[in-house]
């Protein structure tokens, strides 16, 4: 397979999330229409994302592995989507949890199971609880489908299992970042910034960024210091990412970003933003509200003024561009950087300018 251009890699990676949904989808009308049209909804909504984590696998994979052979790369292709599979079903177990009904700027899985038609529509307990179940056994029917696409790649058993490995120890890190932010906001766990940094790299970077980076470095052999330099720069820029959207979930535009823009402070998240706003004299002002449910706009308003007065939005924005710096250290003075090809380097580099990009 030759992949000419990022349009290309693109349509390649969703033409192989289509054949893997549209295969589950026919397969699943024996069980009920219920049971197709659930799939088919998936499917709807897995195609048509950013696919930052399965271009970052094969655009790296490609620098450290020039010449593939048309196996190696339809085996890379085929993992990259099921990377892209995991991320799907990540999303739908965080929306059960956090209670969300839109996603990129529409009804998600559970907003269009539950019959909602815009971002301001609420549902019935009941429809609710029908689309709630329906994201969470699809959630596990899709990180099950990853697994094994994982287990039955067609690369050498020693790369099977190194993947496996990875994989399971991605699967472990991500969901123990899960628990501990649901501790954090229900108040179980108590919150302080490190805890929160630490959370935060487990939930989001271990399979957003050192996963694609770390398979891709698997996949070609690479030397043990490039593997160890991807994990230094996936946890990185998924800090990075992770920090940069909860700044956006608080101070951003809910018209350019999709999300709910007082979601955050309603359900009491604890972020890096709130661990340093509670260091300050303003949290006397903001602690009452935070966590409220019937927060109102104009106090959601007042409070992220507040936020911004007492520094804890630049705050958060220099700790982004102190792991997006991170990144370009290990690019170029890390212990396995004199071995990452420019082509690796400039896929991650524009990896790290989308995250910087990602202002409003």
């Amino acid at each position: 397979m030759t992949i000419t251009s990022q349009d290309d890699l693109s349509a390649t990676i969703e033409d192989a999330l289509r054949r893997r949904l549209t295969e589950r989808s026919t397969a699943a009308a024996e069980y009920g229409d219920e049971f197709a049209a659930l799939w088919t909804l998936a499917a709807d909504h897995v195609l048509g994302g950013k696919l930052i984590r399965p271009r970052l696998l094969i655009e790296v994979h490609r620098a450290l592995t020039p010449g593939p052979s048309a196996q190696e790369a339809d085996a890379v292709v085929e993992l990259a989507a099921n990377v892209e599979l995991l991320h799907f079903a990540f999303l739908l177990h965080d929306d059960v949890i956090d209670g969300d009904l839109i996603r990129r700027h529409r009804p998600n899985l559970i907003g269009s199971l539950a019959g909602i038609s815009d971002d301001h529509a609420t549902a019935a307990e009941s429809d609710l609880h029908w689309a709630r179940a329906s994201a969470i056994l699809m959630g596990d029917l899709l990180l099950s489908s990853a697994i094994l696409g994982f287990a039955r790649a067609e690369v050498s058993a020693n790369t099977r299992v190194r993947l496996l490995d990875l994989l399971e120890h991605v699967v472990l890190e991500t969901v123990a970042g899960e628990h501990t932010d649901v501790g954090l906001s229900d108040g179980v766990i108590r919150p302080d910034l490190q805890r929160i940094l630490a959370m935060t790299a487990y939930k989001t970077a271990a399979y957003s960024f050192a996963l694609p980076l770390r398979a891709a470095a698997i996949l070609a052999d690479a030397a043990p210091a490039v593997e160890s330099s991807m994990i230094e720069i996936g946890r990185h820029l998924g800090l990075a990412y992770q920090l940069q959207d909860d700044h956006l979930s608080v101070f951003g535009d809910q018209a350019v970003h999709g999300k709910d823009a007082y979601a955050d402070l309603r359900s009491g998240k604890e972020t890096a933003i709130i661990a340093y706003a509670r260091m300050t004299s303003e949290w006397s002002s903001i602690g009452p509200r935070f966590g409220r449910a019937e927060l109102r706009p104009d106090d959601a308003a007042r409070m992220r003024q507040l936020l911004i007065g007492c520094g804890a939005e630049s705050f958060v924005r220099s700790l982004v561009d102190d792991q997006l710096t991170a990144v370009h250290a290990a690019l170029e003075g890390g212990e396995g950087s004199r071995e990452i090809p420019e082509a690796a380097r400039l896929a991650i580099s524009a990896v790290a300018r989308i995250i910087e990009g990602r202002r409003r």
